[in-house]
């Protein structure tokens, strides 16, 4: 017992050595040339937090009023699949040849988000008319979630609209009850948020992405409107995507009972942070942390209808392994084919995602 002390004191000292790098990194606003990027992404934003001045713009406090922006992030012209290139100093605008920079950030009124959405949703063909939501996790800021999710539509290959719901984590590892808490918190604000996709925009469909604390966000949030008597949002929902969720497995189970449609939960048995998650929640295994080998739980949550994809043989960039979701290319392509996908089918199986489990190290579970 006393070397799983030794290794959870390492991991929680790693993880908080890493989480105080100083100030929280900001939107710094630079224009680029178009020689210097690969392309621009258009991010509309919906936030329970709290608005604060440039260039934090939201902060990682709460509010009761949900707030809208639109962001336009121009993509470095060397950027490299499952990378995201930002500068060393998080005050720094960045070089747009060789980072992420943002080009422009409008905080917007409820009807001009809502008019701007579907104008933008209007101007594609209609195989595309369709929305993205993510839904990032704990310990994460406006800006760090912001630039994670042009990076992923950029790697996915998406052609719809991206909307990001960005809640109020005070990106401090210590904050995690916090955090829990603003997540809980936001539910009401991202419910609404998505009937507003499905009854305004003139989607054809929306998919969610969640990450880490994210998925706990969504997946309550699903279970409430499941309750309230529409949990498809009037059949508009598509795939839900649950990368690391950092969820009980118990809980879990409810909460799939209650929501009745099937979910892609990507996991990985050597999930640092999951790791550290669990100390907080009474050493009770995280949803993200399990993988083919635990094949009871696999098996029943396959009944219950979860499509477990195990990412516990891949590698990637991410020292924490929290990530590989976004930091994998071969993951975040094989998202961004699904997305690409026609049909409203109601959810994503493996081989839906183009996921080869003979041909992969990877493993997928499909229902039975």
């Amino acid at each position: 017992m006393s070397g799983l002390r030794s290794s959870v004191l390492a991991s929680l000292l790693s993880l908080v050595l890493a989480a105080c790098g100083g100030p929280p990194r900001q939107l710094v606003v630079s224009a680029a040339r178009p020689e210097d990027t690969a392309g621009q992404v258009r991010i509309f934003v919906a936030t329970s937090r709290a608005m604060t001045k440039q260039p934090e713009y939201f902060s990682g406090e709460r509010s009761s009023a949900v707030a809208f922006a639109r962001l336009d992030i121009s993509v470095p012209r060397g950027h490299q699949v499952g990378q995201l290139e930002l500068p060393g100093s998080v005050t720094s605008a960045g070089d747009p040849a060789s980072h992420f920079t943002v080009s422009g950030v409008e905080r917007l009124t409820e009807p001009e988000i809502l008019k701007q959405v579907r104008a933008e949703i209007a101007r594609r063909p209609q195989v595309d008319r369709e929305v993205l939501v993510f839904v990032h996790g704990f310990n994460t800021n406006f800006a760090d979630a912001a630039f994670r999710f042009a990076q992923i539509v950029t790697d996915s290959g998406f052609k719809g609209v991206p909307v990001l719901f960005t809640w109020p984590s005070r990106a401090q590892v210590f904050a995690y009850p916090y955090d829990r808490d603003s997540a809980d918190f936001s539910r009401d604000a991202l419910e609404t948020g998505l009937r507003a996709i499905s009854r305004d925009l003139g989607a054809n469909r929306f998919d969610i992405l969640a990450h880490s604390m994210g998925t706990l966000l969504t997946v309550e949030t699903l279970r409430q409107a499941a309750i309230r008597g529409d949990g498809s949002f009037g059949g508009k929902l598509r795939n839900v995507m649950l990368a690391a969720p950092d969820i009980d497995l118990d809980v879990f189970k409810t909460q799939l009972a209650a929501i009745k449609r099937p979910v892609t939960v990507f996991v990985s048995a050597d999930d640092r942070a999951l790791d550290f998650s669990r100390q907080f929640a009474g050493d009770k295994a995280r949803l993200g942390a399990i993988s083919e080998k635990d094949t009871e739980i696999v098996a029943d949550l396959s009944r219950a209808g979860a499509r477990i994809i195990d990412l516990s043989k891949d590698r990637s960039g991410d020292d924490y392994n929290h990530g590989k979701f976004a930091t994998t290319p071969r993951i975040v392509q094989m998202i961004g084919r699904r997305l690409g996908a026609d049909g409203l089918d109601g959810g994503a199986s493996g081989s839906m995602l183009g996921l080869d489990s003979k041909a992969s190290p990877s493993f997928a579970v499909r229902d039975k």
